[in-house]
């Protein structure tokens, strides 16, 4: 304790004491003095004095217990509000170290975001670029399909469509099959010609199974209409055999002679000659008629094979492309 605390608790107990003293009625009265005079101190018994001394000093202490009690109590309330305020501080730091926690795990969520957007966004670059690529061969690959499709000079005919789809790519297809069904049609025919004609002019042969068999027979360097018209007069003049004129006609008249054989007796030597000279006209007429229709035919088998020659590159182009 200070020693000003100290005195004044000196001055304390002994105001104290003097008005103890007063209600006891242990102290006599003061008598007045002049201003000039000095008051004389209170006379005071031993015992008495000893009394009062114990009886200040416990009520100095209570006092002072009291206020140390008081004081107690401050600093209680004091320490009570510091360990709210203490409280409410380490809930205000747990709080804020969750928000921050939670922060930093927003912020990483954010910037792992960000990062996988980038990523996202670079894939999806690379996947435009991919795709216009794409585009890009696409486009060439259909420019190579109209170029190889849509064309009409394949069997030199020009075809329209009923019913456009206005696609180039379906169109051409439509192209195709047209084109495709002409040839298919243009080759059943040429079969059908070239099985018709193949007994006349390879008559000692097997048809073969196919038509690229067949048309490659008939397409030779050799004029298989000149061979079929030689082996024609060949089989005419091998039907006729020669015969002599008889005795009484002219040495003139005697010349060799080509005619049907005849069995059939013949009384007059001039009626024989008659139906001879008629017979070799009629044969005339006969060999004319058929190197009329073998020349015709020719033609036509040339006509034919002509057709089957370009039925058959038509096709072999189709099947190239």
């Amino acid at each position: 304790m200070a020693a000003e605390d100290l005195e004044w608790e000196r001055s304390k107990i002994s105001n104290q004491d003097t008005n103890m003293l007063k209600r006891l009625g242990l102290m006599k009265k003061v008598i007045a003095f002049p201003e000039e005079s000095y008051p004389k101190p209170p006379i005071v018994r031993p015992m008495i004095k000893d009394l009062l001394r114990i009886g200040s000093q416990f009520i100095g202490y209570r006092e002072y217990a009291n206020r140390v009690e008081e004081k107690l109590a401050e600093a209680n309330e004091r320490a009570d509000a510091l360990a709210l305020k203490l409280e409410q501080s380490e809930a205000a730091r747990k709080k804020a170290e969750l928000a921050a926690s939670n922060a930093k795990a927003e912020a990483d969520e954010a910037k792992a975001k960000a990062a996988g957007v980038e990523e996202l966004q670079k894939k999806l670059e690379d996947a435009i670029a991919a795709l216009d690529g794409h585009k890009a061969a696409q486009a060439s690959r259909e420019e190579g399909i109209l170029k190889r499709l849509k064309t009409q000079t394949q069997t030199n005919q020009d075809f329209d469509l009923t019913n456009p789809v206005n696609d180039p790519v379906l169109d051409a297809l439509s192209y195709l099959e047209l084109h495709g069904s002409e040839i298919r049609e243009g080759v059943s025919n040429a079969n059908a010609v070239l099985s018709a004609l193949f007994p006349y002019f390879f008559p000692k042969k097997e048809e073969p199974a196919t038509f690229l068999n067949l048309a490659k027979m008939f397409n030779t360097s050799e004029d298989l209409g000149l061979k079929m018209r030689q082996e024609n007069m060949k089989l005419i003049f091998d039907n006729y055999t020669p015969t002599s004129a008889p005795s009484n006609v002219s040495p003139s008249s005697s010349r060799a002679r080509r005619t049907f054989v005849d069995t059939a007796p013949v009384d007059d030597t001039l009626s024989q000659e008659l139906d001879e000279l008629e017979q070799l006209q009629y044969a005339k007429k006969q060999t004319l008629v058929m190197m009329e229709q073998s020349r015709k035919s020719s033609e036509a088998e040339k006509v034919a094979l002509q057709q089957a020659r370009e039925a058959v590159a038509a096709k072999e182009i189709a099947f190239r492309d």
